[in-house]
């Protein structure tokens, strides 16, 4: 009914997928292949949260993960509703940033890169010479002049026509815009990638001559691992991936496994598995279907339809690697909020000082706090999280807090209640599996 919770933790998690890549040389001499490559035994890489290297109490990098989720936020909101509108844009509205970094190699000879990994869009892109606009990045800007591997894409390559907009000029230009004005323009090309220690050939990615905002400054580029072509998944053919984030305030590494290394191997029992869900009209997201949610010994009265995706394509629940806390649509985050006021047996703290939505004040007397069990229920899997995956202590401001929050639009299950869970995705069963898993030690 209940779990105990250390208040020594500071309980964050702000995760992304993040990724890399990076630009290559210019060589038109070079036969391009517009198929897919293929990757026959899968690879490992190693991701690093954005603020790991930075001198923030814990506490101060759950309040930038949540300040870099509210802006994703509305991104993948403003998305939606630019898909199910009828209105013409001049470009796509898509989401940007994120939570963890991925350290890869482009071109040949290899240059190392560090990129955003992003789980809610597709395109891969680097910054690339000559820039007519670019941000601060911290590695060298990648020289397509330099790498013998590098080769533009033509106009009629499939990928090309994957894109959410292009024009024809010198090859195939793209543009790529995100929800907070930032973008990325320049040429679609392929490049050798290295992941760890396997190389793929041909790999299609933007490389970006005119970068503009300051969403991606943590990374030297962007790799969506969205359900698109121009993701990184669907060119390497690989029906499986899976991540595991630890804690925030872990010292070690997250992992990404593509491939055949992402299966998950485990007692059955503790395997949770439920369907993964498409939305027509914004085929990138992974989507869940969420039934309800109990917390303690109560099934929260939410409407059967609260989580539903709608026939506009709004609504719906999405897994996202780069979204910091869960989102609940308003109205269900208003009962959960109730049963947590109600069971907690805490008084609230409405200084509003923390940037979450529910607070409560953490007794001086008391080193730890029982606190209400949750359960996400989702189609054919119940999701008991442990108590540090949905609350946030800090007892210097005395305060023990929900992590989650409230959305006008679709939910969004965010990392903080992902850390130490293995996450597969199975995009041949069409399906998304949790098994709990010690994430440094994988």
């Amino acid at each position: 009914m209940a779990s105990m919770f250390p208040l020594s933790w500071a309980i964050i998690v702000a995760l992304v997928i993040s990724s890399l890549f990076a630009s290559p040389a210019f060589s038109t001499s070079r036969r391009v292949l517009d198929h897919p490559p293929e990757v026959k035994n899968g690879f490992r890489v190693m991701l690093k949260h954005v603020d790991s290297d930075k001198n923030l109490t814990k506490f101060e990098r759950i309040q930038h993960g949540i300040k870099r989720a509210s802006h994703r936020l509305q991104r993948l909101n403003a998305m939606v509703l630019t898909a199910s509108s009828n209105s013409e844009i001049d470009a796509p509205v898509l989401p940007g940033n994120g939570e963890f970094l991925m350290k890869l190699a482009i071109g040949t000879p290899a240059e190392t890169y560090s990129a955003i990994m992003d789980t809610g869009s597709d395109l891969i892109w680097t910054q690339c010479k000559p820039c007519t606009q670019c941000y601060n990045q911290p590695s060298p800007i990648f020289d397509p002049k330099k790498s013998s591997s590098f080769s533009k894409l033509s106009c009629s390559s499939q990928l090309c026509k994957a894109l959410p907009q292009s024009s024809c000029s010198d090859g195939c230009e793209y543009l790529y815009a995100y929800g907070d004005y930032s973008s990325t323009q320049g040429i679609l090309a392929t490049e050798t990638f290295t992941f760890g220690n396997v190389s793929v050939p041909n790999v299609g990615f933007g490389c970006g001559e005119d970068n503009e905002g300051d969403g991606f400054t943590q990374g030297s580029g962007l790799v969506g691992l969205g359900r698109g072509p121009l993701s990184l998944v669907s060119q390497l053919k690989e029906a499986k991936f899976s991540y595991c984030l630890t804690s925030i305030d872990d010292t070690k590494t997250s992992t990404l496994l593509m491939g055949s290394l992402a299966s998950v191997n485990g007692n059955s029992n503790a395997i949770k598995s439920t369907p993964l869900i498409q939305n027509p009209l914004q085929p990138s997201f992974y989507y869940l279907s969420l039934e309800g949610i109990t917390v303690g010994g109560n099934r929260t009265p939410i409407k059967k339809s609260t989580f539903q995706l709608q026939e506009d394509g709004s609504g719906g629940v999405i897994i996202d690697s780069g979204t910091t806390i869960t989102y609940l649509e308003e109205s269900a985050f208003d009962l959960v909020k109730k049963e947590f006021t109600s069971q907690m047996g805490l008084s609230v703290d409405n200084s509003g000082a923390t940037g979450l939505e529910l607070c409560f004040t953490l007794p001086s007397d008391s080193s730890e706090v029982e606190v209400p069990k949750f359960v996400l229920h989702f189609d054919g899997a119940d999701l008991e999280l442990p108590g540090e995956n949905y609350m946030i202590a800090d007892s210097s401001m005395g305060v023990i807090c929900l992590a989650m929050g409230s959305s006008s639009g679709m939910s969004i299950l965010g990392n903080v209640q992902q850390q130490n869970i293995l996450v597969l995705h199975d995009l041949d069963k069409e399906t998304l599996s949790f098994l709990p898993t010690k994430c440094d030690q994988l």
